[in-house]
């Protein structure tokens, strides 16, 4: 059974990890420690002691956040037009690049793959991703040459729109004109 803790050291961990999702999300997931623990309101120490690397910080603030990107998958298959199954899937991941770098980051990298906790996340949103894919091909809706790897493809080139552009809607219109081209037009 996992020790619990004080209650001021849960109000530093909650802090630190509201403060690192924040940072992450403006800044992506390089951004200083030092910063994050002074927005936090506790000194390095405190940091480092509940999360003695980057990556167990990152792992912590960004576990739930993938749990919604699992969650883009169920929702879409929920819908019954296949084509606005993958519209809207596929929309959504973009959204979540665009509103914060640090997931941005996280959702394009191999990186983490050694986590266990974000490794089985990224598992069951590929195995989501693939049945969006399949059922929009099988309605004859989407190119049959598209497959979940192209997925990761299209968000590495999004977060290079969204990291890049002057614009910050241009994901908006890359993500059109991505749609256009992966119709089957019959």
């Amino acid at each position: 059974m996992p020790q619990r803790l004080r209650a001021d050291a849960e109000r530093n961990r909650v802090a630190l990890v509201a403060a690192a999702r924040e940072i992450f999300g403006e800044h992506g997931l390089d951004a200083s420690l030092d910063e994050i623990a002074r927005r936090a309101g506790v000194g390095n120490a405190t940091l480092y002691r509940r999360f003695p690397t980057r990556r167990d910080l990152i792992a912590e603030v960004f576990a739930g956040q993938m749990s919604e990107y699992v969650e883009l998958a169920e929702l879409a298959l929920l819908e019954p037009d296949p084509w606005a199954a993958f519209v809207g899937y596929l929309t959504r991941l973009f959204e979540l690049q665009a509103a914060d770098r640090g997931l941005s980051e996280l959702m394009v990298s191999t990186s983490f793959d050694d986590d266990d906790r974000l490794a089985s996340l990224r598992a069951a949103a590929q195995r989501g991703a693939t049945e969006v894919i399949e059922r929009a091909q099988a309605a004859g809706v989407l190119r049959a040459d598209f497959t979940r790897q192209d997925i990761g493809i299209l968000m590495r080139a999004n977060a290079g729109v969204v990291q890049r552009s002057a614009d910050p809607n241009a994901w908006k219109r890359q993500l059109v004109l991505l749609l256009d081209g992966l119709a089957n037009r019959i």
